[in-house]
């Protein structure tokens, strides 16, 4: 008998694993994968990820493996043009862009490392309940036997497309219409900071990540996919040529290490959160578009906030259950004013009214810290809105 199981390992699985195991229970994770292993990822870390990763301990190891830190972004749209840091959170300031293959086995290494069983190789395909519906446990697959193991809480941290969250029957509390498809590459030694270029209908990212590899990806309407998909490779190329050239520059004659990779399977929702012996966290809970790199943070951020929540609760039902709602509630709080920002990003349209107050962002240092802040998710965008703007605008 367990404490909890989590089902998945990434992001979202590992810290929750972690914490829970940190809190002295004995937690089983389980993942269909092996570690280190890849995954369709923008795997930007903003800085409340990364101060997450230094209070757990993990920021060094994400430092040796060679993934530089991001103290210095661009974003340029119309005549536009930010250069700057944020301020940072718990005295981090730069971001990080650790592949996923060494950040998930990081992850993974701190679970196990706190004491968590973990079971890579491993295929759930239920759920266990007792006579009330309460869910006890999962089944499944591991080392081509099959197997039931039961817990107090059982937590979906198994992506975008969760299994976990099907047999819950966990409801949509808001969903929304795909609005991007997005395709990316790796290139090798083409210099680059953290690199944001916007333009009617387009946006393109360069993002510096391990092993002295760049990481350049393009977003393009929903409503072009089924042509953007015709001819990837031509279109990514274009896309780059068009919406960052300076970008495009840097890349002629140099080499793509990687295969060209893509998605038009951007879902906007949010998830019930949790239920009797359930829960949810990372992108079984709630997704958005990729194109504001939120969900690595937004992960983090649910694993804390989960098992701070459920502290010394999970012996008991009543308390648990209660515990799980305040988690749910807090989560909508938290990530709902980023969801719409994603949202309005995603739709790749550019106003006056919000060109006009860029503009006037640009002409003021301290107001482009700030909008690297809000990038960052770190401050609300009515945090620009001070005596400073107003005075500019």
């Amino acid at each position: 008998m367990f404490d909890a199981i989590v089902v998945g390992a990434r992001c979202a699985g590992s810290p929750t694993a972690m914490l829970l195991a940190r809190a002295g229970y004995r937690v089983l994770m389980l993942d269909r994968a092996e570690f280190p292993s890849d995954t369709l990822s923008t795997h930007l870390v903003h800085q409340p990820g990364v101060a997450a990763l230094a209070r757990w301990g993990l920021l060094d190891r994400v430092r040796a493996s060679g993934c530089p830190p991001l103290d210095q972004a661009v974003y340029e749209v119309a005549d536009i043009r930010l250069e700057g840091c944020s301020r940072g959170v718990e005295g981090q300031r730069c971001g990080y862009a650790p592949r996923r293959h060494v950040l998930d086995a990081i992850l993974v290494d701190g679970a196990v490392e706190s004491g968590v069983e973990f079971r890579p190789h491993c295929s759930v395909s239920g759920l266990l309940r007792d006579e009330s519906g309460r869910v006890t446990g999962v089944e499944g697959t591991y080392g081509g036997r099959r197997f039931t193991e039961h817990a107090r809480l059982v937590i979906g941290a198994d992506g975008m497309r969760s299994r976990v969250a099907e047999h819950c029957g966990a409801e949509y509390t808001s969903r929304k219409p795909r609005l991007t498809c997005a395709y990316y590459a790796y290139w090798a030694g083409v210099p680059a900071d953290l690199e944001l270029y916007e333009r009617p209908r387009s946006w393109v990212a360069a993002v510096p990540t391990n092993d002295d590899a760049t990481l350049v990806l393009t977003y393009f309407p929903q409503d072009r996919f089924d042509e953007v998909r015709a001819d990837a490779q031509g279109a990514y190329l274009a896309q780059v040529r068009d919406g960052a050239p300076a970008l495009y520059e840097r890349l002629r004659g140099r080499e793509r290490v990687e295969r060209l990779r893509g998605t038009g399977d951007q879902q906007n929702f949010f998830r019930q959160a949790a239920g009797p012996g359930w829960a949810l966290v990372g992108d079984a809970a709630h997704h958005k578009d990729s194109i504001t790199a939120r969900g690595i943070s937004d992960a983090f951020f649910q694993a804390e906030c989960l098992t701070r929540h459920i502290g010394d609760r999970l012996g008991e039902p009543a308390l648990l259950d209660a515990a799980l709602r305040s988690y749910e509630q807090e989560r909508d709080a938290q990530l709902t004013e980023g969801f719409e920002a994603t949202l309005s990003a995603a739709r790749l349209e550019t106003h006056e009214k919000r060109l006009a107050l860029l503009r006037a962002v640009q002409a003021d240092p301290e107001l482009t810290t700030t909008y690297f802040d809000i990038v960052a998710g770190i401050k609300s965008v009515t945090d620009l809105y001070t005596p400073r703007l107003l005075a500019l605008l």
